[in-house]
């Protein structure tokens, strides 16, 4: 019988709190850039906002990817 990997599961909790934060920053930084257009830091502040707000989107998919590996194991080839 199987056992669940409890270090990859850490890594994989760890990730999701990575995920976490950068689902809530990416659109907090979007938010406020469109607040401040006038702004000398507008575009970069937008595209910073843009960047955290993909890599919540790759973040989320691979914590998940980790967990499922942690718990199911990995997938073999046939």
């Amino acid at each position: 019988m199987k056992r669940t990997n409890k270090e990859l599961l850490v890594k994989g909790i760890k990730s999701f709190g990575y995920t976490v934060l950068a689902m809530f920053m990416g659109p907090f930084l979007i938010y406020e850039a469109f607040k401040n257009e006038g702004h000398p830091f507008y575009w970069p502040v937008l595209i910073l906002g843009f960047i955290c707000a993909i890599l919540a989107i790759y973040l989320g998919f691979r914590s998940v990817s980790i967990v499922m590996q942690a718990v199911f194991g990995k997938k073999s080839k046939n």
